[in-house]
């Protein structure tokens, strides 16, 4: 008879598991003993369980299959939850195997004792704690079969002891997800219908949800006479290939993207949870769409809400649409996205010699440099700025980040599981000097697990972006700065091929480099501090905040920061 440890890795063996992220530990030992003993799935070893979880989301992310993490007892598993929270933020069916202390020991403040099915609670769509063999494997196909079917996280808690002890039953099924159709009422359908068949200027905002849609989507948008915005999400999968795109709004985003929002009279919201209330329109007669009812409203008033997927509503819709003649609307917006365009591509170009770098122009290079199918990862803060603006999609390539929770750190530990997913494609975190050092000691994880992924910093000696939200809200910088090495040379002495790039001619070629290389790599590029990320529409507010920023900044004897800020963005204002 088998250990329950052993029936939890031969269920996860049976459902095409293939990797597990984790630190070992003595709570966790029948666990790691069993993946041991099977041998079919690699244990992925990384230097922090935070970082486990982060790389068990982007594994999901990237194959659409359940992805395992664990922790053991106490602090290594509550060292998962802020990677478990981005993973069920951001929809992707995640397994975590949180090891408990001795189970006579519970509730008697025993060492390292927490209560792991309360603290996960809020970071999953099911969490339970295992007692006694009876339980198993019965709660574990529960946990799989949840993750899979609600995309989001799974706790299994198991003390070390459980998992040592005997299997009551001999059994390993095979967890796999549904395939289903889930489409509106015929009613609502034609309701929906009716409403956009009344607007003169349709815009349509794409989100994750238009995944699989692209083409049902482009059509809608060709019967509606509407330009599509997408957010964030919604970039790799509408992006390309697409007449009717008119880029992003937000604060990600850019001028053309806000003005056909806020141009609407209708506005259809295709599987998109885009959080931002005040860039949507205000008088606009809004129609959303998405697989899950309780998000209908959710951000903003809608007139008409249809629970279903993306794609099997669309194809419902179109018979029903009257083709519009009248495409002022949808030229007007089309024209004004090729304006901003062109101002945007013209702030990536390369500086003179001895000025730090534009972000823009960095972002730009990789993007041309990197292959058909890369997977960008940009983490939080300024470097998703950029890649908002500067990456290309084509339909093949991936564009994953912590989008929904907004973490820092993410890019990094993301390249780890994209990677370990993805072992022959190229993986490229774009990562923020503060990002990389909060979790600077996963660089060892790529050489130990022999990962290829690349790594470009943009290094501009602060927490870039939220410099810019003190400067928007009227506040002097402060505690932001940040004394950084040369991080080429931490690559380096951790067995990671690594360039440091300092001026804009020289970056090119180092782009290509690093890229090209067989193996991980670096590229540690200085990038410009105080390039600012103007977002497409400035409120009041912001306008304030600014005006007091320069007014504190003069009065703390900091002026010289005010002619670094007009110098570095010159070129954006006139």
């Amino acid at each position: 008879m088998s250990t329950v440890a052993e029936q939890i890795v031969a269920t996860l063996t049976a459902s095409g598991v293939r990797r597990v992220y984790g630190i070992p530990g003595d709570s966790l030992n029948g666990f790691t003993d069993a993946l041991r003993k099977d041998g079919t799935i690699r244990w992925v070893h990384v230097r922090h369980e935070e970082a486990g979880a982060f790389a068990a989301a982007a594994d999901a992310a990237t194959t659409g299959e359940l992805a395992v993490a664990a922790g053991s007892a106490g602090p290594g598993n509550l060292h998962l939850i802020n990677g478990l929270y981005d993973a069920n933020r951001s929809r992707v069916p995640v397994l975590a195997i949180a090891a408990h202390i001795p189970s006579a020991e519970i509730g008697s403040g025993y060492f390292q004792e927490t209560h792991p099915q309360e603290l996960f609670r809020e970071a999953s769509v099911y969490a339970e704690y295992v007692a006694d063999p009876s339980q198993m494997p019965h709660v574990l196909e529960i946990a799989m079969r949840t993750a899979v079917e609600k995309r989001g996280v799974a706790v299994v808690v198991i003390p070390g002891d459980v998992a040592l002890a005997e299997a009551v039953a001999e059994r390993a099924v095979a967890i796999t997800p549904s395939r289903s159709r889930i489409l509106p009422a015929a009613d609502e359908i034609e309701c929906a219908a009716q409403a956009l068949n009344a607007g003169r200027r349709v815009t349509i905002l794409a989100g994750a949800g238009t995944a699989g849609a692209h083409d049902e989507v482009i059509a809608l948008a060709e019967a509606l006479g509407a330009p599509i915005v997408h957010a964030m999400r919604g970039k790799e999968h509408i992006e390309h290939d697409n007449p009717f795109d008119v880029g992003m709004t937000g604060l990600l985003g850019f001028a053309s993207g806000y003005r056909a929002m806020d141009r609407a009279d209708t506005l259809l919201m295709l599987g998109t949870d885009f959080p931002y209330r005040q860039f949507f329109p205000k008088h606009a007669t809004t129609i959303q769409v998405d697989i899950r009812g309780e998000q209908l409203g959710r951000r903003h008033p809608v007139e008409v809400g249809l629970v279903g997927s993306v794609k099997d509503t669309a194809e419902a819709l179109l018979p029903l649409l009257e083709p519009k003649t009248n495409r002022d609307h949808l030229e007007s917006s089309l024209e004004h996205y090729r304006t901003t365009r062109t101002r945007l591509d013209d702030l990536a170009t390369p500086t003179k010699r001895g000025k730090a770098i534009h972000p823009q122009y960095l972002t730009r290079l990789v993007d041309q440099a990197a292959a058909d199918d890369a997977v960008f990862i940009p983490d939080v803060g300024s470097p998703v700025v950029w890649a908002a603006r500067y990456l290309t999609m084509n339909g093949r390539r991936r564009l994953i980040g912590s989008f929904a929770h907004g973490s820092m750190a993410n890019a990094l530990p993301h390249a780890i599981g994209a990677q370990a997913a993805h072992p022959d494609r190229q993986v490229i975190g774009l990562a923020g000097d503060g990002g990389l050092t909060m979790l600077l000691g996963e660089l060892i994880t790529l050489t130990q697990n022999k990962l290829p992924a690349k790594l470009v910093v943009y290094n501009n000696s602060s927490l870039n972006f939220v410099e810019l939200e003190m400067k928007a809200a009227g506040f002097v910088n402060y505690g932001t700065d940040l004394l950084n090495p040369n991080f080429a040379e931490v690559a380096r002495a951790l067995g990671i091929h690594a360039r440091r790039v300092e001026h804009a001619d020289e970056l090119p070629d180092a782009v290509a480099e690093i890229l090209a290389h067989d193996g991980p790599a670096l590229l540690d590029v200085v990038t410009e501090r105080q390039e600012l990320s103007i977002p497409p529409a400035i409120t009041a507010e912001q306008v304030k905040g600014f005006t007091l920023y320069a007014l504190r900044t003069v009065l703390s004897g900091r002026g010289d920061e005010l002619l670094d800020l007009a110098r570095a963005n010159v070129r954006q204002l006139f």
